[in-house]
């Protein structure tokens, strides 16, 4: 088998699952059973690069700025700052666990966890028109008003699962270049395993060569599938929760796509047949990588990762 340089996103489910509180022991073992299934690929030799998302993480951050602001008059981070933080929380997990099953199995490669800032246009329509949705699952009104007052937040109504409420939203600018890519494609193609633009990287805006940061959120998947593009990467692994990329998911007339071309995953993209929360973006992020030169992108869970099964979306 050619070595192949592998870009593999993991997915919320590697780190936290319904249900759970979100301690670090959690973590930890979510952590350790999701290495254990891409483990066949370093066995396997090939070069890989691992991203991962953080929104509960930093969910968690902005609680905790939200209390310690309140009761001990503890100044916020900004959002960037937060990234950076669950950047290297969560780096530090899969490093730790992923160094453990190395030396189980007597593989010598090194691991680097790197704290990744991913470029951002300053003109980006998102900063005018936030989307994301972060921090605190609910607000009541008198909270919602308030907070508009005092610091500015916007805010979105939602029902789910029952509830309504106000949820917290903000920018999710577009990535535009990954600042360290060459570093991290070196480390890569030399054999280290690196873990990169976590959580869709650390959002700067650069001006007049100054390096701002910036008060958003970056989609994981489009940062990822950007890092793949911008070195060449061999394959773009996008880990869910599902075995397949579904037509309709979770109606009675759903289906599974084994293999689907570029024009005609556009064509379910026009016609909303994809999750618009959940699987289209990963299929914007495929489309990106492949529609300027990449290869293959495997979009699966844990099992199909072993054995390469999924939805594979091709030119």
């Amino acid at each position: 088998m050619n070595k192949k340089l592998i870009i593999i996103a993991l997915g919320g489910n590697a780190l936290l699952r319904n249900g759970q509180k979100g301690t670090i022991a959690e973590q930890k073992r979510n952590v350790r059973e999701t290495l254990e299934n891409i483990f066949p690929l370093i066995q396997q030799g090939h070069n890989l690069i691992i991203t991962h998302g953080n929104g509960p993480q930093v969910g968690y951050i902005l609680l905790k700025n939200d209390a310690g602001e309140q009761v001990y008059a503890v100044p916020q981070v900004p959002l960037d700052v937060a990234v950076a933080d669950t950047q290297s929380e969560i780096g530090y997990l899969i490093q730790s666990e992923l160094s453990s099953l190395l030396k189980k199995h007597q593989v010598d490669r090194d691991i680097l966890s790197t704290n990744t800032m991913v470029e951002v246009s300053a003109a980006d329509d998102a900063f005018q028109h936030p989307t994301k949705r972060v921090g605190k699952t609910y607000y009541n009104q008198a909270e919602v008003d308030k907070l508009k007052n005092d610091k500015g937040w916007l805010f979105k109504e939602e029902t789910k699962n029952g509830k309504t409420g106000w949820r917290r939203v903000v920018p999710s600018p577009k990535p535009v270049d990954i600042l360290s890519k060459n570093t991290i494609k070196n480390l890569a193609d030399n054999g280290t395993i690196v873990i990169a633009v976590g959580g869709g990287g650390v959002p700067v805006t650069i001006k007049d060569g100054k390096i701002q940061g910036a008060e958003a959120v970056i989609d994981k998947d489009l940062a990822s599938a950007l890092l793949a593009r911008q070195i060449n990467a061999d394959q773009f692994i996008i880990l869910t929760d599902v075995p397949f990329v579904y037509l309709d998911y979770g109606t009675p007339a759903q289906k599974p796509l084994k293999e689907i071309k570029v024009d005609v995953a556009k064509k379910y993209m026009a016609e909303g047949k994809f999750g618009e929360g959940n699987m289209a973006p990963k299929i914007q992020a495929a489309l990106n990588f492949i529609e300027q030169g990449g290869k293959e992108v495997l979009i699966t869970d844990l099992e199909g990762v072993k054995n390469q099964s999924g939805t594979k979306i091709i030119a």
